[in-house]
């Protein structure tokens, strides 16, 4: 078998077997496939396409690739959950302790942000002392005591896909649906999760910017994770706004700690889309039967203060300081905090979710490589959501900032991202489908 020959088979539309697929994941770690022949593969791949049978192999292949985590000796079903990536997410410290406080087992590994998106490891270490990089046996230890642990991803956890992305970032082949929804699942797979729960997002701050691709991308992993024994279920959200009002990594933390204090209403977007999520990972675990059922159960572990507690004890067993927690304010500590006022009157008829995400990062939010630092106390605080009406002068959102070198251009971008018009706009969906 040629890797040159497997090249030409896919830049024709030819679809691949399982062996020849296994031969190009193999020679990245064998060294029989070089950097240039598999970027020149990636992108016959992005130009032509794979079947659903062809994506399911590639994501197999990667997940051998490297090691697998076994979680089997953890009790009940270990429930994992991914989003793509937005702005203003604080889903998951959120749902994961919410799930835990129900009786779930949430262990999951997470990643960083890059360009305008925020990770959650950089959120949980918004919280001084807190180590995310655990020993495997740790990371169980931490999952027994509390029912939920968050922690970075094994560095031998799926080698393919990190020479792979690293390729697909400088070669254009970032937006292909088959290399997405592997390097997703493969990951997802190989850290151990019994049940998966996907957020992909869809909008303006999303990778997916059209409901149709996020469909086929919600799609395609679903079928990933059935095709080798994995519950999958999908939900499609809203990414044409920030989903929370905060978007900067302590802002995000303290706002996630006043959801799960009981301080943020039911009916809030980012309270009700975490609900959402829990409802199908109580499900998928076997907690509730649907989310007539499931979302009783969070609200009680929201007014019991159970969620908020699991979400203590997490932050303490990886080295938090607790009085963060007890003491949010504190992780947004800042030398000024500027408002941003409305130039007109009107309604907020368009958010741009990227170019805020752009201007937090600007602000020192974000990296643009992934070797950057970041501010974890920075960032903006939204005050007016899409829909809201708002007069002249008012404040559309706070800047959090320490360094002003960009301060100018975050505002300019900021205020390009927000569009006020003279007729209230139509809402938005938070959740556009369920793919189970």
């Amino acid at each position: 078998m040629l890797i040159t020959d497997l090249i030409a088979k896919k830049r024709d539309g030819f679809e691949h077997s399982r062996e020849e697929i296994a031969f190009i994941i193999n020679g990245i770690g064998n060294g029989t496939v070089a950097d240039y022949q598999l970027t020149a593969w990636m992108m016959a791949v992005c130009c032509r396409g794979m079947t659903d049978t062809e994506t399911a192999y590639l994501t197999s292949a990667m997940v051998d690739s490297g090691e697998t985590i076994d979680l089997s000796d953890l009790p009940g079903v270990k429930v994992d959950k991914h989003s793509t990536g937005g702005v203003g997410d604080t889903t998951t410290l959120v749902v994961a302790p919410l799930v835990a406080a129900c009786g779930g087992t949430v262990a999951k590994m997470s990643g960083r942000g890059l360009a305008h998106s925020g990770g959650t490891l950089d959120k949980l270490e918004s919280v001084p002392g807190v180590c995310v990089e655990q020993p495997l046996e740790r990371f169980k230890h931490i999952v027994r005591e509390t029912g939920v642990c968050v922690v970075g991803q094994s560095k031998n956890l799926d080698p393919a896909d990190k020479k792979m992305y690293q390729l697909r970032d400088v070669s254009g082949t970032v937006q292909s649906i088959p290399l997405i929804a592997s390097s997703i699942m493969s990951k997802k797979i190989a850290s151990g999760a019994d049940a998966i729960v996907l957020d992909v997002k869809t909008g303006s701050g999303a990778f997916m910017e059209t409901l149709d691709e996020a469909v086929r991308l919600a799609g395609v992993m679903v079928e990933i994770g059935k095709a080798v024994g994995r519950r999958t279920v999908a939900l499609i959200t809203d990414m044409n706004r920030p989903l929370g009002m905060a978007i900067g990594n302590g802002l995000e933390m303290k706002e996630a700690i006043e959801v799960l204090s009981g301080k943020v209403p039911y009916d809030d977007p980012l309270t009700s889309v975490c609900f959402e999520l829990a409802a199908q990972m109580l499900k998928l675990s076997g907690l509730a039967a649907d989310k007539a059922e499931a979302i009783p159960m969070l609200k009680s572990a929201i007014e019991s203060g159970e969620g908020l507690a699991r979400l203590r004890r997490m932050l303490v067993e990886l080295g938090g300081d607790p009085s963060y927690v007890d003491d949010p304010e504190k992780l947004v500590s800042v030398n000024r905090c500027i408002p941003i006022r409305a130039e007109a009157s009107g309604y907020v008829a368009e958010m741009d979710a990227k170019l805020l995400g752009t201007a937090a990062l600007l602000l020192g939010a974000g990296r643009e490589k992934v070797e950057d630092s970041i501010d974890p106390a920075v960032g903006i605080l939204m005050k007016k959501r899409y829909g809201d009406r708002i007069e002249e002068g008012d404040e559309l959102a706070v800047f959090y900032v320490n360094d002003e070198t960009d301060l100018a251009e975050a505002e300019r971008l900021f205020r390009l991202g927000i569009t006020i018009r003279d007729d209230q706009p139509e809402p938005l969906p938070l959740v556009y489908d369920v793919i189970e």
